[in-house]
């Protein structure tokens, strides 16, 4: 079973390209689990065709870990995609990182952890404990960075990098760096400004998704690209993605390199015209 979780700055495209992801990887006649793992529990929703499926952390609130079912929180998608959300807390109210140690505890109590692939998509913003966990428990074996040309979302890889780094460290359930993906912002060289962070963090750009308003089409019809659009230059990009993860075998004995802050801005103003 392969483990993959992609992390990335809030609103940077991490679940339409979980989505998209795992929708050409069921392509495979793989079985696939895709698990969010973001307090707005929107990761599955183009998989669910628009369903707002129930989190694992709303139902443990109303009826207690006890007392859920695997078909409770595990719901069927698009070519049988396997979907769950882990969900948040109340705004204001105590961790967003427990609902993905609730989630993560309660599936394997239901043992529903299972699959040819696991997709984790998780918020990268701040990587506290909480998000963290799906790396430092060994669940996310290969961790890819959703980014763009953008200075913060760069700043958020920059940021879990360093996680990875010193998760990378230890002995016991040592996770990987994967890659690094870019989702377009339409930045004036973007390609070269990320495939650089790639390397000055000692990993590769194994993805650049070109911005595509068939995307936008897509999720307004509650789809995916892989669904709406098939035939679509965008399709080709994912399945092409899904390519190269399945192939991917990161060195477990490269650790990721985090860069300095001056680094990350003078890489940044390199590329940046003004």
């Amino acid at each position: 079973m392969k483990q993959i979780a992609l992390y990335g700055k809030g609103g940077i495209g991490k679940s339409t390209t979980s989505a998209n992801l795992s929708a050409a990887l069921s392509e495979k006649s793989l079985e696939i689990l895709q698990i969010g793992c973001d307090p707005k529990h929107d990761s599955t929703r183009m998989l669910m065709h628009g369903e707002w499926i129930p989190t694992v952390l709303d139902l443990v609130r109303k009826k207690g870990e006890a007392n859920i079912a695997v078909d409770e929180i595990v719901f069927k998608g698009y070519n049988g995609i396997r979907c769950v959300e882990a969900g948040g807390p109340e705004p204001g109210i105590g961790c967003a990182g427990r609902g993905i140690i609730a989630t993560f505890q309660l599936l394997e109590k239901l043992d529903a952890l299972y699959g040819d692939v696991i997709v984790y998509d998780v918020l990268g913003d701040v990587v506290c404990g909480g998000f963290a966990m799906p790396m430092r428990e060994g669940y996310a074996q290969e961790v890819y960075l959703v980014t763009s040309g953008d200075f913060m979302a760069l700043y958020a890889a920059n940021n879990i990098c360093k996680a990875i780094a010193r998760l990378s460290k230890r002995t016991k359930n040592r996770c990987t760096l994967g890659g690094v993906i870019c989702n377009s912002a339409n930045i004036e060289n973007e390609y070269e400004l990320v495939k650089e962070f790639a390397e000055k963090i000692n990993s590769k750009l194994v993805a650049f998704i070109p911005r595509s308003p068939i995307v936008r089409v897509s999720e307004v019809n509650r789809k995916t690209v892989i669904e709406y659009a098939p035939e679509s230059e965008q399709a080709e990009i994912y399945r092409k993605l899904a390519d190269t993860v399945m192939k991917n075998v990161p060195d477990k004995n490269k650790i990721p390199v985090p860069m300095e802050m001056d680094e990350l801005e003078s890489l940044s103003l390199k590329y940046i015209k003004i």
